[in-house]
């Protein structure tokens, strides 16, 4: 068995754990981190799992090549069988919007529809290689994810891939189509309304009991699970490829962990794109946690006080975007961090330039993209970077 991941409180993990023994037993942040591998491609290879394997840490756990590979493909047939496809490097490309030539890296033909099914694929890799160690005959534990919409979509399509049971904690007020889509593949739909006097995402506070009674955290939020951003890198390892020469990438930021992950791979792709957060007005916590940061003196006193750095948004969240309403930026740390090493900064749209991102962004590119996919764009035309710049943006998610 490998060492298990380091903490941002310095803690080692067991081998086994995917999260930090002390979360939530104080205040500071609790995170564990990836270590950061160095740059290898399979250039004879289109499939991202197999094409940037040698920097997964499923790769490493595995440690047979030859095992890892086939098992990618299995896994891959199986999850094309449920989705119609499987993953390949997705397509990244200029187009002239309005008076600027933007980069857009497209997502919305991935798997299950988004980028999201990049971190519950890597996931499943980290779960068969336990189950492969613990030997034939083990028991599977049940999944849990905590998402009204892509992650949770993915989750159930990679889940039924393996025909892993799966829950999935909504709140009460989910699109009726993604809960037909989940019930459809076989997933466990619990609703959560929200409780007087409690604070937070309900869905995700009944995911956090789930997980506290023996549940494995299958979604996207690091703190809960910090080997989700392993599938999630390999989104930043395609754009370091396909878009060498970009020097900054507007993501979209909900909980947090795709920002993360792009960030990370861009940086082991040794990438000079500086990281730009966006939020919009109806549910902003990072750029909240950024300026609380600077005031307590950095992000090494933000990491020991956590409750002063980020807490629930409120009122209650609401936008057209509702993909990133995370109640809490839960990787706010990681973002943070990288805001500040690319000299990248947050940005905080109005709700009217939510919906006309999106109307530009299908009409420039003629990409189905929805109102939360296109949120990066949205920053874009707020910030409003040098003429000279070359921006790029990331389309996530297709609109169902």
């Amino acid at each position: 068995m490998t060492q298990g991941l380091t903490c941002s409180c310095g803690a080692v993990a067991a081998g086994d754990a995917w999260a930090c023994a002390k979360r939530g037993g104080d205040d500071q942040d609790h995170v564990l981190a990836l270590p950061m591998p160095e740059w290898s491609v399979d250039e004879g290879s289109s499939q991202p799992f197999v094409r940037y394997r040698r920097m997964l840490r499923s790769w490493v756990e595995a440690g047979d090549d030859s095992w890892f590979v086939d098992e990618v493909g299995r896994l891959d047939a199986a999850v094309a069988g449920v989705d119609g496809h499987g993953f390949e490097v997705t397509p990244c490309s200029e187009f002239l919007v309005g008076e600027r030539i933007i980069t857009v890296k497209d997502e919305t033909d991935n798997v299950s529809g988004s980028h999201k099914a990049r971190h519950t694929f890597g996931l499943m890799l980290h779960l068969l290689i336990r189950q492969r160690r613990a030997g034939a005959g083990a028991e599977r534990p049940p999944l849990a994810i905590a998402s009204c919409g892509n992650a949770a979509v993915a989750a159930a399509v990679v889940a039924a891939a393996e025909r892993w049971p799966l829950t999935v904690y909504v709140p009460e007020d989910p699109e009726a189509a993604v809960v037909a889509r989940l019930r459809e593949l076989g997933a466990t739909v619990e609703f959560c309304p929200r409780v007087d006097g409690e604070e937070g995402d309900p869905s995700y506070l009944r995911f956090q009991e789930a997980v506290g009674a023996g549940a494995v955290p299958f979604g996207c939020q690091g703190p809960d699970n910090g080997y989700t951003i392993d599938g999630g890198r390999t989104l930043g390892y395609e754009l370091a490829e396909q878009a060498p020469d970009i020097d900054r990438v507007y993501v979209q930021v909900g909980g947090g962990a795709l920002a993360a992950s792009v960030a990370q791979g861009l940086a082991i792709g040794k990438s000079q794109a500086a990281l730009v957060a966006v939020q919009t007005e109806g549910c902003a916590p990072l750029a909240r946690a950024w300026k609380r940061t600077a005031e307590l003196g950095g992000l090494e006193e933000a990491r020991q006080q956590r409750s002063a750095v980020m807490w629930p948004w409120t009122p209650t969240p609401a936008s057209a975007a509702s993909g990133i309403l995370d109640d809490e930026t839960y990787d706010w740390a990681a973002v943070t961090e990288a805001m500040a090493t690319t000299g990248g900064h947050p940005v905080v749209v109005p709700e009217p330039v939510v919906t006309e991102a999106c109307e530009v962004g299908r009409s420039a590119t003629g990409i189905n993209v929805s109102p939360t996919g296109s949120a990066g764009l949205a920053g874009l035309l707020c910030d409003d970077p040098p003429a000279d710049a070359k921006p790029a943006v990331l389309f996530t998610g297709a609109q169902r």
